[in-house]
């Protein structure tokens, strides 16, 4: 799968991660011929070699006709600490008649909506009002369009499958924008974040070095944030800000590679929680029935692990495997039922394989099953009930069932 991962670490904005993508060999000449697509006029769009704090980097710039009448002033282009008023203002529902009319890629189409939508639900819950009717200023001028149209487009030139990025650094004071005086982060870029729970920190800068463009790319297409995953590197770019933030080079860098399945179990896995309790004075009965409980309550998984305990007493180990958010919960079944004085936990990562869930029918009895990667497993409860019924062994079904499930994945 080809990654790109986004180290935000001086912060992001269109124009830097569409340059960072350049920088990492995206042909400026097919991302231009995507962006051409749009069907605007009165721009240039630019890619210039420059160098912020020692680093190389690439600067791509929008330049727009003065004469023309869109806003020429550049939302992405913060490190001035400056945005400014202009003519470019847009309601979405034009933006997205023109991706909508645009012959373009499918991906390219469908990444350009997904961030804009994003921009759309921030904004309208700012100003309540519907979506679709709200109306962009700097987002909405032309700059801006191309800046996340040519960022979506330099990813499929690059063949990007998978989005990752870093934490997003935000700095603090006040920017000039449509609306007034606002603080940094701007209300944009703090909703933007809240609305993924994408991880942030703060810098000590007075430049506004998150745009909302930027933070909408990253929280709209990343699948994930965190530090580099595990890869086969490929190719590293940088894209430069217009000016150099003190003690960091004014970049966005980008990371490409191939984190193919061999590499899998060394990438960040799904956060559990895993949560225990020794006992030696319940049945096996009242075991059995935790268990069910657990599963009841939410819980991934649970079973029960045979111990010796002090005085060479049996005992039994009760777990239950959980998402964090149930952890309370199934903590309350698993000290109620077993009468436990306490439990344990530890947070784990788990890598679940893709599957799929799907019903055969054995002789007119519906049974379901599971599909994964060369594996068909039959519900056990579903035969038990066919073979009951149809008077055969167990067995019988569950051979009848896996071979049915076999043909679904045909």
């Amino acid at each position: 799968m080809n990654t790109a991962w986004f180290h935000c670490f001086a912060g992001t904005a269109g124009d830097m991660t569409m340059g960072a993508l350049i920088d990492a060999g995206a042909d400026p000449v097919a991302v231009m011929e995507i962006v051409g697509a749009l069907g605007l006029d009165g721009y240039a769009l630019t890619f210039e070699p420059v160098m912020r704090c020692g680093v190389a980097a690439t600067h791509a710039a929008v330049v727009v006709d003065d004469h023309s009448h869109d806003d020429h002033s550049h939302d992405d282009q913060p490190h001035d600490g400056h945005s400014h008023d202009g003519h470019g203002h847009r309601p979405y529902r034009v933006i997205r008649e023109l991706l909508l009319g645009a012959e373009l890629p499918q991906r390219v189409r469908e990444r350009a909506l997904a961030t804009f939508d994003a921009l759309a639900e921030v904004e309208g819950a700012m100003h309540r009002m519907p979506p679709l009717e709200v109306e962009f200023h700097e987002v909405g001028s032309v700059d801006a369009i191309v800046d996340i149209v040519g960022t979506c487009a330099a990813l499929e030139v690059l063949g990007i499958d998978r989005i990752v990025c870093s934490p997003i650094a935000v700095s603090r004071g006040t920017v000039h924008a449509a609306h007034g005086e606002l603080p940094t982060p701007a209300p944009a870029v703090a909703g933007l974040l809240a609305r993924r729970n994408a991880p942030a920190f703060g810098i000590d800068s007075r430049k506004e070095i998150a745009t909302p463009t930027g933070v909408a790319l990253m929280t709209a297409l990343a699948e994930d944030f965190g530090p580099l995953p595990a890869m086969r590197v490929g190719a590293v770019g940088y894209g430069a800000g217009t000016a150099d933030i003190p003690g960091r080079p004014n970049v966005v860098q980008v990371v490409i590679g191939d984190a193919d399945a061999m590499s899998a179990m060394a990438m960040r896995g799904q956060p559990m929680r895993l949560l225990e309790v020794n006992v030696d004075d319940v049945t096996g009965e009242v075991i059995a029935h935790t268990i069910g409980a657990l599963l009841d309550a939410g819980a991934n998984d649970a079973w029960a692990t045979p111990i010796v305990m002090k005085k060479g007493r049996p005992a039994h180990t009760v777990h239950a495997l959980c998402d964090p958010a149930l952890a309370a919960a199934v903590a309350g079944v698993l000290i109620g039922e077993t009468g436990s004085l306490g439990v344990r936990g530890t947070t784990i990562e788990r890598w679940p394989q893709q599957r799929r869930d799907g019903v055969v029918d054995v002789e007119g009895h519906p049974v379901r099953v599971k599909l994964a990667a060369g594996r068909v497993k039959v519900e056990n409860d579903d035969a038990v009930a066919a073979a009951r019924s149809l008077g055969w062994p167990l067995r019988a079904v569950l051979t009848a069932a896996e071979a049915l499930g076999w043909s679904l994945d045909e």
